[in-house]
């Protein structure tokens, strides 16, 4: 990443973060990515339409119809080979964006006989303003739809998918001082500006010098809560069966570090520079996702790379039918999903989980 990392804008939310903490003192780094991202007034999701061309970001959905298609197919063979082709089945979408992914997932699902007939849809949105471009993405789909705001909250069996879902939750980050492993916060430097520094006190976290016997003064471990997520299928799946996929991009193996990233006008920047106009996002641990996730009694298939889990489900194959029934457009499709499954790009960076219900078999796409 290339910018400067003292490099400071007079935002806003940056005016009511420093006002806070001068008040009550440094914030976590949770509660300042919390405050970017949904502060009422003035947060990133919350007041703006973020995702595209014209936005800072473009989600996998975004760069192929591809994707959403494959995804909607696996839904559909879900149904009705996991969980049985049942009467009634919500299929569920966390954090779904503008709506692109379920319209096409919805536009390819309909070639599985039954699916629509027995599905709604739920979606998971925090944002109003999304929230109103996914119902005009989803205008006419010929499904029941819903909104809700949490994890729970819909009818069961149910078919989860959450893309680029996970990465913005706020994480927790410890950073080892002198003293030991004290939470990283936000606070402001000798001429008010934002900063990052550490809070002190009953917060430390001795179990770390444990884990990260060898880790130098300035280390960072980072956690993204992945135990809600869980509960929340547990939850869920005491209600009836419930099969899930997750899609995001992050790391397989326990490891330390910062990944806490800012992305505006499609381009990095300092985390602190721009409060409320930036996308602020983390690495996922799929390691303590899947932790989480067995604690809970849950079992899970992968994690597999992007790249393999669309590949088990055909993208290729569809990319040439695709691309045969609308030669103009061949060379935009070909390079769409090459971008979709490129090594050392999209393809090995993302990665996908399934979790589902004990008691179901294997959810496909994540091979033998």
């Amino acid at each position: 990443m290339t910018y400067d990392p003292a490099a400071r804008r007079d935002t806003p939310l940056a005016a009511k973060l420093k006002a806070s903490i001068a008040r009550a003192g440094p914030m976590p780094v949770s509660e300042y990515m919390s405050q970017c991202l949904w502060d009422d007034a003035y947060g990133y999701y919350a007041t703006r339409s973020v995702i595209g061309g014209t936005g800072d970001f473009i989600t996998a959905a975004e760069i192929s119809q591809i994707f959403g298609e494959l995804i909607g197919l696996w839904a559909g063979v879900v149904w009705s080979q996991v969980l049985g082709a049942p009467e009634r089945v919500t299929l569920v979408e966390y954090g779904p964006g503008r709506g692109t992914m379920m319209r096409d997932a919805l536009r390819s699902a309909r070639i599985v006989p039954g699916f629509l007939q027995v599905a709604s849809v739920h979606l998971v949105e925090m944002s109003s303003v999304l929230a109103n471009e996914q119902r005009a993405a989803l205008d006419g789909c010929g499904v029941p739809l819903s909104w809700g705001h949490n994890l729970t909250g819909f009818h069961t069996p149910a078919i989860i998918v959450a893309n680029e879902f996970l990465d913005a939750w706020p994480v927790e980050q410890w950073i080892k001082t002198e003293l030991g492993w004290f939470p990283r916060a936000v606070g402001l430097d000798a001429a008010g500006h934002l900063t990052f520094t550490h809070i002190t006190g009953v917060h430390r976290r001795d179990d770390l010098d444990a884990q990260y016997p060898n880790a130098p003064l300035g280390a960072i471990f980072e956690t993204q809560r992945a135990g809600r997520m869980a509960d929340a299928f547990r939850a869920l799946a005491e209600t009836g069966p419930v099969a899930a996929l997750i899609i995001d991009y992050g790391h397989v193996e326990p490891v330390s570090g910062d990944t806490l990233q800012a992305v505006r006008g499609h381009a990095y920047e300092h985390p602190l520079t721009s409060p409320g106009e930036a996308d602020l996002s983390a690495q996922i641990s799929f390691y303590e996702l899947a932790t989480a996730l067995h604690a809970d009694g849950l079992a899970i298939d992968g994690p597999v790379t992007q790249s393999e889990f669309l590949g088990n489900l055909g993208i290729i194959e569809r990319a040439s039918r695709l691309m045969s029934a609308n030669p103009k457009r061949a060379g935009e499709i070909e390079a769409s999903v090459a971008r979709l499954i490129a090594p050392n790009g999209m393809g090995t960076r993302f990665k996908a989980i399934g979790v589902r219900t004990p008691n179901l078999p294997p959810l496909p796409g994540f091979g033998l």
